[in-house]
């Protein structure tokens, strides 16, 4: 057993000694001298609502963890690994990300937090669970946290979806369908939908987005289908082979008198479809 694993399993000996089950992981409270753990949510992990568990082995040794969860109040439990039973080694000096799946937001917590981030330390048929506090360098979590528990209040008053799209010949606009459907329960604003890094709405672009300013009323039960205008915002090869937000709109609106931000994905059968008109839009291939 390595240095590092074997002060890692000091409080499953302790644990052992009392009578627990040696294959029961046994809390503890820090991590090995050398190993910072933080959170981060890349571009790509946006749509499937995943994140990333960043693991820094600065130790002389090598760290094999099991488990990985991030807890934080703010979700409704914890967020675990995307690929269950996986175990990851990480060598000394190196760093690993394990993608982790987050749970629904949980909107009677506060939107400041502190994420903790439990790994399964183990060594040879043994393993203790450490418990340490995560950094949020992108500072994500907070905005993420907003913005759902906003589209969560939203929901009261309408539901938002992309529900179509019409390719155009290169030069024209194609179009985007919004489909908004009153819920009956609240009163709510849809004021714009901003442009993304990949897709604007031409010459009916202002200010970043394209002005909607649709008032839905508590009561209502006609949904609303909003023609959208779309162009490509640039002509790179490169903007639509390494696209991970391009089909990621925010859609600004008022719900309860507080203006904000939602995201609204296309969807992956959209997102293709709108990939491959720009690919063409654009004479990729020509």
């Amino acid at each position: 057993m390595t240095a590092l694993a074997a002060a890692a399993m000091v409080a499953l000996s302790a644990c052992g000694a009392a009578g627990t089950s040696d294959t029961a992981p046994s809390p503890t409270q820090t991590l090995p001298a050398g190993v910072t753990v933080e959170v981060v949510q890349l571009r790509a992990d946006v749509a499937p609502r995943q994140a990333q568990v960043h693991v820094t082995n600065a130790s002389d040794d090598a760290l094999a963890i099991a488990d990985v969860r991030l807890e934080d109040a703010r979700f409704d439990g914890p967020a675990t690994r995307v690929v269950a039973g996986r175990t990851s080694t990480i060598p000394a000096g190196r760093s690993v990300d394990v993608r982790v799946q987050l749970p629904p937001v949980d909107c009677s917590a506060a939107g400041e937090g502190q994420p903790d981030v439990v790994l399964e330390i183990i060594s040879a048929s043994e393993s203790a669970e450490v418990t340490a506090p995560a950094a949020d360098p992108l500072g994500f979590l907070a905005p993420l946290h907003e913005r759902e528990c906003r589209a969560e209040r939203l929901a009261d008053a309408a539901a938002l979806a992309f529900t179509g799209f019409r390719e155009s010949a290169p030069g024209e606009p194609a179009t985007l369908e919004l489909t908004v459907t009153p819920t009956g329960e609240a009163d709510a604003t849809i004021t714009a939908v901003q442009t993304t890094n990949l897709l604007d709405f031409g010459a009916d672009t202002v200010d970043g987005a394209y002005p909607l300013d649709l008032a839905v009323t508590s009561g209502g039960t006609e949904s609303a289908l909003v023609a959208l205008p779309l162009v490509p915002f640039r002509c790179d090869p490169h903007a639509v082979q390494e696209d991970k937000r391009g089909t990621i709109f925010d859609v600004r609106v008022v719900v309860e008198g507080e203006p904000g931000e939602i995201e609204l994905f296309v969807g992956d059968e959209l997102r293709g479809r709108i990939l491959s008109w720009v690919a063409a839009w654009c004479g990729f291939g020509d």
